[in-house]
């Protein structure tokens, strides 16, 4: 069956989104104040040591997601869809106080970055578990021939996610100096998440729940799926590494190509809009010409014109040229994820649909998103090439690639099953 035959109210199409935009807004935040955020906890007497410090406990972050997977995504299969979502709410809002309210290393020492590094094993923890119940919800809510479109709305949230943290980013540099952003101002960002926080766990609390009871030894068969969720993890490897490389665009931009703050932050909302834009477009792709030509098409394309671009970019990093770039390796990114996120959960069997993309989601992720950052920064300088990112993007699309051509179509697959 392709989904089920009442649509489900916006309402819980917006808990759904408003929880996951909150959780990737607090962790992605950190990524676009990496500079700041560096010079706060991990002074030294060389700025790029600081950066590369910085990067390197936002890839701590990822240690925990496989483990956030697992563990929540296995009470979604068990528990509720609904439950697992409320608890990585809580989850999330530990991490975020914890980071908002942490003094920096001069006021007290050692103990700053120490803090800051459990509050990232937490927010590790959430989000890896989000992707997997939030995902799953989303399809088995959708009404027929729909679930392409609404899974889409899961990568969607991060885009606005995104969205909003480059406007906050970039208002904030507008109204604020270098020495108060260091100080104090990027900390803004994360108290204002905090507020926000009691109105997602309150929707969240109205949610339906779409889990049907599964028979227990369905539950024992997870690793009948194993060369499904390897392949699953190869997928997610070229979304996850264009992804956080676009993510790093707003750091590139001030450390490598030099270009003002408030240019770099610009290019951060126009990626959140282009990844909103193009996760929708694919979920609609993905449901009206398939999940496999959705998935490849895309990907191809942007293991193709990476390299181009970013040569066009380190020769003339202007303001347009940044902006076509992250336009484009943002947008082919989301548009293909969109279809790679539907895919996974549906080739799944419902007992074990939840711990298995999150599984997946967690590892794939963990192992390269929370690389990407610091292999991409080390590159740069010890290749002394600006382009180097774009090597990077272009061998795991090709690794990505050969994944997708695996996969079968899964668009009228029986989600009973």
């Amino acid at each position: 069956m392709q989904g089920s035959a009442k649509k489900i109210p916006m309402r819980v199409v917006a808990a759904t989104v408003a929880g996951n935009a909150l959780e990737f807004f607090d962790f992605v935040t950190y990524a676009f104040f990496a500079v700041y955020i560096g010079q706060t906890f991990f002074p030294a007497t060389d700025p790029f040591n600081s950066l590369l410090a910085s990067v390197a406990v936002f890839g701590v972050g990822f240690v925990f997601r496989p483990l956030g997977g697992i563990l929540i995504g296995a009470y979604a299969d068990r528990a509720g869809r609904r439950p697992a979502m409320l608890l990585t709410i809580a989850l999330i809002t530990i991490g975020t106080m914890g980071l908002a309210l942490t003094p920096s290393y001069a006021q007290i020492g050692v103990a700053a970055p120490v803090i800051v590094i459990v509050c990232r094993l937490v927010q590790g923890l959430a989000l890896g578990g989000e992707v997997g119940p939030a995902s799953v919800f989303l399809i088995e809510a959708a009404p027929a021939g729909r679930r392409g479109l609404y899974s889409s709305w899961q990568l969607a949230s991060q885009g606005l996610a995104v969205l909003a943290a480059g406007l906050l980013g970039l208002g904030l540099s507008l109204v604020l100096t270098k020495a108060e952003l260091t100080a104090w101002g990027w900390r803004i960002p994360f108290a204002l998440c905090l507020l926000l926080v009691p109105v997602a766990f309150y929707l969240r609390r109205t949610m339906p729940e779409t889990l049907t009871e599964g028979a227990p030894a369905e539950r024992a068969r997870l690793s009948a799926h194993s060369k499904l969720i390897v392949l699953a993890v190869l997928v997610i490897l070229g979304g996850t590494v264009s992804t956080y490389v676009s993510n790093y665009m707003t750091t590139y931009a001030i450390a490598t190509l030099h270009l003002p703050s408030t240019v770099a932050l610009s290019a951060t909302v126009i990626g959140g809009v282009a990844l909103f834009g193009g996760a929708l477009v694919g979920g609609w792709l993905a449901d009206r010409y398939g999940r496999r030509g959705t998935m490849i098409w895309p990907r191809l394309l942007l293991a193709l014109t990476t390299w181009p671009l970013f040569i066009l970019l380190s020769s003339h990093p202007t303001v347009a040229n940044l902006y076509l770039a992250t336009i484009v390796l943002t947008g082919l990114t989301a548009i293909s994820s969109a279809a790679s996120l539907v895919v996974i959960p549906e080739l799944l069997p419902k007992a074990v649909r939840s711990t298995g993309l999150s599984i997946a989601y967690a590892v794939g992720v963990s192992l390269f998103g929370g690389t990407t950052q610091y292999v991409v920064t080390w590159l740069i300088k010890a290749t002394d090439n600006p382009v180097s990112p774009a090597w990077y993007v272009t061998l795991t699309s090709v690794i990505t690639l050969a994944a997708m051509w695996v996969l079968p179509e899964s668009r009228d697959r029986n989600l009973d099953a």
